[in-house]
Parts: C-alpha cells; sequence; structure tokens
C-alpha cells in the first residue's frame, strides 16, 4: 500500500489555515487522490470535546490529532491538518512520531499577522477577547510559536488565495 502524507497548517486563529486546506482538499479530490482534512475546530467538537486550552490541554488535542493524523497517512491518504498546535515542541512531537513511523510530514507555517486575523475575525474571537470576554487567545494573551523551518511558508494576507493553495498543493504532488 502507497504511504500518504501529513500537512500540518499552523497559524494563528483566523490565518487563513482551513480556507487553504479545503481548496487543496478539493483539487486533491479532483485529481482522484485519497485526501482527509483534520480541521482544528471540528476536532475540538469531537476528537478532543474534553479538552480546554490549558498548555497540557492543547498539548494532548495536538497529540491526538497527531496520532490520527498518522494513522490515515500510514494506510495511503494525504491528510490535511489545519490547527493552530501553538507550541513548537508540541508540532515537533508529532513531526518525530511521523518520521518514526516512516510517513511524511510537512509543516505549512500559514503566516498571517495577529492585526489581519483580528480584522479578519471569523469567529468573533478577538472582539470577545478585546470585550474580556474570552482569555487564552493564542497569538494575543496566550503564546504562538512560530515555525522555525517550515517545508513552506504562505504569507495568506499578502496573496490571493488560489496562490496560497498552489504552494500547498506543489509541495504535495512534487517528488
Amino acid at each position: 500500500m502507497k504511504v500518504g502524507r501529513t500537512v500540518w497548517l499552523t497559524g494563528l486563529p483566523s490565518a487563513g489555515k482551513s480556507t487553504i486546506a479545503a481548496a487543496v482538499a478539493e483539487r486533491l479530490r479532483a485529481d482522484g487522490r485519497p485526501v482527509e482534512v483534520l480541521d482544528g475546530d471540528e476536532m475540538r467538537r469531537s476528537l478532543t470535546a474534553d479538552l480546554g486550552f490549558s498548555r497540557a490541554d492543547r498539548e494532548e488535542n495536538v497529540r491526538r490529532i497527531g496520532c490520527v493524523a498518522g494513522l490515515l497517512a500510514r494506510n495511503g491518504i494525504t491528510v490535511l491538518v489545519p490547527v493552530i498546535a501553538p507550541y513548537a515542541a508540541d508540532r515537533d512531537q508529532v513531526r518525530a512520531a511521523h518520521r518514526a513511523q516512516d510517513v511524511p510530514f510537512s509543516e505549512v507555517y500559514v503566516a498571517t499577522p495577529v492585526d489581519v486575523c483580528a480584522d479578519r475575525d471569523v469567529k468573533g474571537l478577538y472582539a470577545r477577547q478585546r470585550a474580556g470576554e474570552l482569555t487564552s487567545l493564542t497569538g494575543v494573551d496566550d503564546p504562538y510559536e512560530p515555525p522555525v523551518d517550515p517545508e513552506l511558508r504562505v504569507p495568506a494576507h499578502t496573496q490571493p488565495v488560489s496562490e496560497s493553495v498552489e504552494a500547498v498543493y506543489r509541495l504535495i504532488v512534487s517528488p
């Protein structure tokens, strides 16, 4: 059986991770490639619904999603993971677990500045944080550790979505 791969899209809330992942998945499906998207918001409603937002819970969230991604990728599926994963050490552990199973893993940094994310505010998180209704917002009052050496850095705020999608797609399909 052909091994798939995991492509982890990390970045701040409202950076564009899910939008890019959904469009890449659509394109891969059109090519006849098996693909799954493990979206952070969807995972929080199902696989990791029992977790909060403490550091330990965030670590466990990433670990569980990484485990599922590895399982799917080992079975020939390209797995797109648009999940914040704020701590570099947690992302590195997922990468190491994939490497230990000979499963390709790529990190894509959707590098959208916090002010642009706050302007987009797709889910109203930044507004709720400013109003004092939400604490521990990643990149505002909770840490986000940007990748130092990702396989791909996507400046989603300075290019059309189609260019970001093309870059991630090329990362996946190029030998």
